[in-house]
């Protein structure tokens, strides 16, 4: 089993033809991944790295099938393409634009809230089910099919906790890059909760960083829900200085409460096994399988 994607998921890709679609498009194709066309308005009818362009995602949904997106969108455009999709029946929309303003944000998840759709992002690297399906900008090769998910509001973390996984001798059911803006589709929560209910996940990594009530939400939620899978916690931006936006729009230490020390606390009281470091998350995983 996988979370969100897999080998049988039909993506396009919103931004198809532009620089960073086409690149990255290249490397999923690359991968293996069941890429079955992308969208540029205008261009419908070309081809494109040898898949059909079509000009809106229903034309892309009704004749490739289409159910999983991926958007390379300018951030200006970006918010309109994330409700095209969900319009159009896209099931699971993946979006990797940074920059979108918080106001455009702020409508989308107003506008998909009862749309049958899940988004991943904005400002996320994606989704990878290892050997089926990379729907992201992650390196491929690092990851490597297994029994542990990651979830990840750090897109580097991401790659980091999966390199140190894998040379444990484990490795991925699937990895989700959440994204680190201040309003995203799919909470730290709630991608725990699908790999905790995955049943050949056998552990998660949850890595997450300073600002916001992102992994205290998640720590009470695995708290009561009384699952015996363990979760291997990181809280990245210890140092950081309050009030200070760190690299990602989230990162804000605003109170007390969400300061990396308040919420590792949390995660601890909660039954997580927390590191404090990044460079421990592998061996810290290895160990908690080891002792089931």
């Amino acid at each position: 089993m996988s979370v969100l994607v897999n080998k049988d998921s039909k993506i396009i890709v919103q931004g198809f033809t532009g620089s960073e679609g086409t690149f990255h498009a290249s490397q999923m194709i690359e991968y293996g991944t069941n890429v079955v066309g992308g969208v540029t308005p205008g261009k419908g009818g070309q081809t494109h790295l040898d898949k059909p362009v079509f000009n809106t995602v229903l034309e892309a949904v009704e004749k490739a099938g289409a159910d999983t997106s991926i958007i390379f969108v300018p951030p200006a455009f970006a918010a309109d393409a994330i409700m095209e999709a969900a319009d159009a029946g896209i099931k699971v929309i993946i979006t990797i634009t940074e920059g979108i303003p918080v106001a455009d944000m702020i409508k989308v998840a107003e506008y998909i809230k009862h749309k049958p759709c899940r988004l991943i992002g904005p400002n996320c690297p994606g989704v990878i089910t290892p050997e089926e399906a990379k729907v992201g900008i992650m390196p491929g090769f690092v990851f490597k099919k297994g029994k542990v998910g990651i979830v990840s509001k750090s897109g580097t973390l991401t790659y980091e906790a999966a390199d140190q996984v894998v040379k444990q001798g484990l490795g991925i059911t699937t990895a989700i890059g959440i994204g680190g803006d201040p309003i995203i589709g799919t909470t730290t929560k709630q991608a725990v909760e699908l790999l905790i209910n995955d049943p050949e996940t056998e552990a998660v990594v949850m890595i997450g960083e300073i600002g916001g009530q992102l992994e205290a939400d998640a720590a009470t939620w695995y708290k009561n829900s009384g699952s015996k899978k363990p979760i291997i916690g990181f809280i990245a931006g210890e140092t950081a200085p309050a009030g200070r936006t760190m690299g990602h729009a989230g990162a804000i230490v605003g109170g007390s409460d969400d300061t990396a020390q308040a919420k590792k606390k949390i995660m601890r009281n909660s039954g997580i096994h927390v590191v404090d470091s990044p460079a421990e998350i592998g061996k810290k995983v290895a160990e908690v399988l080891a002792s089931l």
